[in-house]
């Protein structure tokens, strides 16, 4: 295990709207606001998208399992924001379900808000640590300086 310390810093209140692409918007709050690291919890409805559930088989490089929902499921996740030269780097995992069923994985791509996801977003200060391609695995992840 690697780690590293940090303060909090500003705390945002996000409201998401209805058809909102979730991360795109999250993307582009991040970079307004000079985000350099973050987390968020939040609770809502999303209308449609995909999810990662998962590899197929416990292997390295891994093959992700993916699944697409539509029709407005309800959801809550969270999420991590890290900043490289390629601007804000989402990870956000979710927890969904519609009547009986229920997914969970890692949200992906223009995944569109259903009527309101509410967020709490807060600010890491002082960390020292980024998101970069891992050669091994090819996954965007965590490197803790």
């Amino acid at each position: 295990m690697k780690y590293t310390k940090g303060s909090l810093g500003r705390v945002f209140l996000l409201k998401f709207e209805d058809k909102d692409i979730f991360i795109d918007e999250l993307r582009a709050f991040a970079l307004k606001e000079r985000l350099k690291t973050a987390c968020l919890v939040f609770i809502g409805a999303l209308r449609d998208g995909k999810l990662a559930t998962g590899p197929r088989k416990p292997v390295i490089p891994p093959q992700p399992n993916t699944a697409s929902f539509k029709d407005g499921w309800e959801v809550l996740g969270l999420g991590t924001v890290f900043t490289n030269s390629s601007g804000p780097q989402i990870h956000i995992h979710t927890s969904m379900g519609k009547k009986k069923s229920v997914l969970t994985g890692c949200l992906r791509g223009k995944s569109r808000v259903f009527l309101v996801i509410e967020a709490v977003l807060l600010e890491l200060k002082g960390v020292k640590a980024g998101k970069d391609i891992d050669p091994r695995t090819g996954l965007n992840l965590l490197h803790v300086f």
